[in-house]
């Protein structure tokens, strides 16, 4: 930051000032001193010039009321700022609260103790309570609307500050002892804070200055330093809460009066006076500092005694009490800003929000792109790109190791003119000072320097971006010490142009680039705060810290007293109070710089008028100076607004302007021929050719080397008409509507369209094209329609894209604004539309596929004879069936491998039923029955619902029998010898690996099935007490042991016996049942028990002849088949068969039925 003095107002009377205080909200100063003297003033900045606003604006009293009611000397006058109110205090202990009424002030309130004299008065952050604080230790907090809340008396303490905390729930006083006691918003007691500050100090202290900053603009960084407290000897602690133990400790080296944080608690200001250089006269001094103790600058202010500094709102001046005047100083903010490719990047802090707020506005545009950036650092930029240092994230370093190794880790990160991020560097050095070139990024801290060569891709493949990637670190970033003098290296600049580097000592060091080598050593007897070099490297311009510019030619080579020659001479050139300077891109002599609120442009180090503005310069370039001014922008941030970018032309460029206006072309061509320059020959080449001075334009386009514009000139010489040359020339100044106007009165629509098509304003092609006499070009019209469609479906308004594209019959627009509407329909009239092989259709089906519209999209791969790629999407979106269908109508093998596939993923998940359906549909019978049967088996084992294994089984019996007709079809297909490619394609898909569990599954399909059916029915006829039946189809279980486990069906036979009084078969099922080995000891001692218990009352024979006679055991080939109704041996020769299971029943016993008891089809 860089600070000046820049007005002072005198108070009547010589009166003494005792105190200060500035309204940060509506501008009021209020000045108290010696007999009573009170006055509330208000410098008012009104000008319609933009480049005068800010501090360049002329600043008048508006406000100059002297405020009566105080008899002795005033000491402390405090704003209520969100009330509108002034408290004031004297001498004597009286307290007056002042407030506003129709642009005037007047007592409101008065209050007295008569027994003290008031130290210190402080609102809280909301204005709602106010804190008094007596020398004798009386403490008063009252509210907004003059009543007491509570008073305390601090007994034996002498108060000299108070101060709230920003949620006004603690209370800081400050003694004359120095002690520091915190106490809570009710007056209780807290704790005494312990001021590390005071380490080694002897002596009487007393605090006269605590601030507490309330973050109401935001902080500077995370958990930033914001309680400040400073002690008459010059000691300061700079605090993150009551209860850091680690505060920034700070030795002015003043004897203090007051301090003050600016509005955004980034400067702290420190009042007071010390001794001059001869130890004979104390000097007024404001010392500035950072909240982490990092001093900025020291302003002296003349006078005898200074009694206190208060800021203004936005933090760009300071007033300062010394003797019976007011000082007013200017402060230029050392802002985090930059300007690249027309576009200013700009920093702030919100409350809102711990990270920095960095925007990208866009000036041509008035566009601007926001981004938040944690711990920002700096921005620098150069051309189309920029710079943001910040520090690292912990959480971004790798481990703790890491963290010990580096002390502080930092990321610069190269970003382009809208912020997005290219490239980032990790560095271990502190960014102190960061400059960047369009190929260079240079960082240097104290001791070294850092370069990184940056690369940017433009326009490159994807493979050349990787190459780039891959190669970037290979030399690109190299470090420095700065007092290595084999290589190189940088210390102290804050504008680091090309190789320079300054140091604190006054050395300046020179070093070639790229390839950074020592070449020259300077030294000054001053210390360096900003460095630049013109655009040929031939001169260097120095503002030191005392805002001094002075000049450095590197090229001059001079003879000094010894006889030496030394390269190199300072320049006989000074001027004071610079805080700012830019070379011109394109002139090494040219220069512009701001000195206090004025802008000077230089020419070889002769200045022109100056220019009344606070900007900071931008760009100067073809002699226009670009300016911004960020004091406006800063104070609402998130609207930047154009006014406040600002254009100076320099002297030579109005003077060349104002002699072609006035005097004429031959006269000024003279004068730009004495001060060449490329702008200057352009602006006589335009005139020239508004004049249609064809002979002068051109060679004025020769001196400034524009070829486009040289072969325009020649394009015009070659017209005829004169009219024609005038519109060639309103086009090439941008006066379109003008040229068309022109063309469209002599008769020439072409060329009218012609301008239209190539400005892109296809609205007024179409329209010119349909107004005129004549048929249209079809073609043509075809061209903007299609541009229209191709403007709107750029702004996604895809419904007038679509009309557009209609007429323009651009069909591959037409399907992506169909696909974007979401109009498949549309989408499929246009794909039927479509001819055969259009190249237009792969993309269509891809577009169904896309949505899962299978049908549609393989009708258009079809369409384009990609039958692969209609069986990938059916297989994509699971139509197996149609995907069998399209392979064996293509004669396509590869299905069998594809279908194996995703089983094999289905089967993963678990998704077993899936898999079953998938091999169903892709006819895959045999694959689908061997995982039903597996299904059944598991179910089997659950012993729970024995009629859902049953259906289970038939499930699987049905998809063997399906099985089977596939195989008879294939065999007829054969023997009819009309083996086709689709047969052997087909056949080829249905080898089965015919092993002997294929085999079983095959020929006993039925067998799961039967028993769970017979077992059913067996049950069914015992409940409902057909017992003998009941019994003989129990019998029938038998056969189907390795089904149904053995307990459970020889448990059902012996019930069933028993029923039916058959004690014969029963004892057999009995015998069966206890030489079971899968019985526990205690269940066959229970079957025992149960045997003896029957047969004790009944002979184990049969009542009648035993049909288990008649019924031969085991599955011989003689065995009859059984009835699936009753569960009968079925002796007739004349019985019913179901046409889909093959098993039998009695035809009187299916009659009842209308379905199979099997396998439940309809019974013909």
């Amino acid at each position: 930051m860089f600070i000046y003095l820049s007005k002072k107002i005198a108070i009547p009377n010589n009166s003494q000032l005792r105190c200060v205080s500035w309204n940060k909200d509506q501008g009021f100063i209020a000045c108290g001193g010696e007999d009573g003297l009170l006055k509330v003033l208000k410098l008012e900045t009104q000008t319609d010039d933009t480049r005068l606003k800010g501090l360049a604006a002329p600043s008048n009293l508006s406000m100059n009321q002297t405020l009566e009611g105080h008899s002795g000397a005033v000491q402390v006058v405090t704003w209520n700022e969100q009330y509108q109110k002034l408290t004031t205090s004297d001498q004597n202990g009286l307290i007056i609260v002042w407030m506003l009424y129709k642009g005037s002030w007047y007592e409101e309130m008065i209050n007295n103790r008569n027994k003290s004299v008031v130290r210190s008065m402080s609102w809280n952050a909301d204005g709602q309570k106010i804190c008094i604080v007596y020398e004798d230790g009386a403490v008063i907090v009252g509210s907004v609307d003059g009543n007491r809340i509570w008073g305390k008396e601090l007994k034996g303490l002498q108060l000299t500050q108070v101060a709230w905390s920003p949620d006004s729930k603690i209370l800081i006083f400050g003694m004359a002892n120095g002690e520091i006691h915190i106490y809570d918003s009710q007056g209780n007691f807290i704790v005494k804070l312990v001021l590390q500050c005071l380490a080694n100090v002897t002596g009487a202290v007393s605090i006269v200055g605590i601030h507490w900053y309330s973050g109401n603009e935001g902080y500077v960084e995370p958990d930033c330093p914001c309680l400040a407290i400073c002690l008459d000897n010059g000691r300061c602690q700079i605090m993150r809460h009551e209860h850091d133990e680690n505060p920034v400790l700070i030795d002015t080296g003043i004897n203090v009066v007051g301090i003050q944080w600016n509005y955004c608690g980034s400067v702290l200001a420190v009042a007071g006076s010390q001794l001059s250089a001869g130890q004979d006269k104390q000097i007024n001094v404001v010392q500035f500092y950072t909240p982490f103790g990092e001093h900025l600058r020291t302003l002296k202010v003349s006078g005898k005694q200074m009694y206190a500094a208060s800021w203004e709102g936005g933090g760009l001046r300071i007033a300062l009490a010394v003797d019976s005047f007011i000082y007013f100083a200017n402060i230029r903010p050392d802002y985090k800003w930059g300007y690249c490719s027309s576009t200013v990047v700009y920093a702030y802090t919100r409350p809102d929000r711990l990270e920095y707020c960095v925007v990208f506005w866009d000036t041509k545009n008035n566009e601007k792109y926001v981004k938040y950036v944690r711990s920002l650092i700096s921005i620098t930029t150069c051309g189309d790109f920029c710079i943001l240092a910040t520090k690292a994230d912990e959480s971004s370093l790798q481990d703790e190791n890491e963290m010990e190794s580096v002390v502080a880790m930092y990321v610069l990160v190269l970003c382009n003119s809208i912020g997005t991020p290219l490239d980032s560097k990790y560095i271990d050095i502190d960014p102190l000072f960061i400059t960047m070139t369009k190929t260079h990024v240079i960082v240097a801290s104290k001791e070294a320097f850092y370069t990184w060569q940056y690369r940017v891709a433009k326009k490159l493949t994807a493979m050349e971006i990787n190459q780039v990637a891959r190669t970037r670190k290979e030399g690109r970033e190299r470090i420095y010490h700065v007092d290595d003098e084999s290589s190189v290296g940088g210390d102290g600049t804050l504008d680091f142009s090309k190789a320079f580097s300054g140091r604190e000592s006054g050395k300046i060091q020179k070093y070639s680039l790229p390839n950074v080598s020592l070449m020259q050593k300077y030294l000054f007897n001053y210390r360096s705060y900003q460095l630049s070099l013109n655009c040929n490297s031939s001169r260097l311009a120095i503002i030191d810290i005392a805002g001094v510019l002075t000049f450095f030619d590197l090229e001059s080579r001079t003879t000094d007293g010894t006889g030496q020659q030394v390269v190199g001479e300072q320049l006989k050139f000074e001027r004071k109070d610079v805080w700012d300077m830019k070379w011109a891109n394109d002139n090494p002599d040219l220069f512009a710089m701001m000195e206090k609120t004025r802008m000077y442009v230089f020419r070889n180090l002769d200045p022109e008028e100056p220019i009344q503005t606070s900007g900071y310069i931008c760009n100067f370039e073809n002699l226009e100076i670009k300016s911004v001014l960020l004091d406006e922008i800063l104070k609402e941030p998130s609207q930047p607004n154009k006014d406040y970018i600002i254009n100076f032309e320099i002297r030579s460029l109005r003077d060349s302007r104002s002699l072609i206006e006035t005097v004429g072309i031959e006269d000024a061509c003279m004068f730009i021929e004495e001060n060449p320059h490329p702008r200057l020959w352009r602006l006589l080449a335009e005139a020239a050719l508004q004049r249609l001075d064809l002979k002068t334009a051109e060679q004025a386009f020769v001196r400034c080397k524009d070829y486009q514009g040289i072969e325009f000139v020649k394009r015009l010489g070659n017209l005829q008409s004169e009219s024609m040359k005038q519109a060639e020339v309103a086009a090439y100044f941008g006066r379109f509507e003008e040229a068309e106007r022109m063309y469209l009165n002599m008769d020439r629509r072409d060329l009218a369209i012609d301008l239209r098509i190539k400005l892109g304003d296809w609205f007024r092609v179409l329209q010119l094209l349909k107004t005129g006499s004549g048929d249209a070009d079809d073609a043509l019209l075809e061209q903007a329609y299609n541009a229209i469609g191709d403007y709107f479906a750029d702004r996604q308004k895809w419904m007038n894209a679509v009309q557009y594209y209609v007429q323009g019959r651009n069909q591959e627009r037409l399907a992506e604004c169909y696909y974007m509407l979401e109009d498949y329909e549309g989408l499929e009239k246009l794909a039927n539309a479509l001819p055969e092989n259009n190249r237009l259709l792969p993309e269509i089906a891809h577009m169904f596929v896309t949505v899962g519209m299978c049908e549609q999209a393989v009708v258009a791969f079809l369409k384009c004879n990609q039958a692969k790629a209609a069986v990938e999407t059916c297989i994509h979106l699971n139509q197996w069936n149609k995907a069998v269908e399209l392979a064996k109508n293509h004669n396509m093998k590869e299905i069998g491998s594809l279908l194996a596939k995703y089983a094999s993923h289905l089967l993963e998940k678990n998704k077993i039923l899936e898999a079953i359906e998938l091999y169903r549909k892709a006819h895959h019978f045999l694959d689908a029955a061997k995982l039903m049967f597996k299904i059944a088996e598991e179910e089997a084992k659950k012993r729970t619902k024995p009629l859902r294994v049953k259906k289970l089984y038939v499930l699987a019996a049905l998809l063997v029998e399906d099985y089977h007709e596939q195989i008879k079809n294939t065999q007829r297909a054969k023997l009819k010898g009309r083996k086709s490619e689709a047969t052997t394609a087909l056949a080829g898909l249905l080898e089965e690996d015919a092993s002997l569990s294929d085999n079983r599954i095959i020929d006993n399909a039925w067998r799961g099935a039967e028993a769970y059916h017979f077992f059913l029915l067996a049950q069914r006829q015992l409940y409902e007490g057909y017992v003998d039946a009941a019994m003989k189809t129990a019998l029938h279980l038998r056969d189907y042991e390795d089904i149904i486990p053995s307990v459970e069906i020889y448990s059902l036979l012996a019930l069933s016996a028993c029923a039916n009084r058959a004690f014969g078969t029963c004892s057999k099922a009995f015998i069966k049942l206890e030489s079971l080995d899968m019985l526990t000891s205690e269940q066959r001692q229970q079957y025992e028990d149960l045997a003896l218990e029957i047969f004790i009352k009944h002979s184990p024979k049969d009542g009648k002849k035993s049909d288990l006679d008649s019924l031969p055991e085991g599955r011989g080939e003689g065995k009859l088949p059984t009835c699936v109704v009753t569960g009968r041996p079925i002796a007739d020769y004349q019985f019913w068969m179901c046409g889909v299971c093959k098993h039998c029943a009695h035809e009187q016993d299916i009659s009842n039925h209308n379905f199979c008891p099997l396998c439940h089809n309809p019974v013909g």
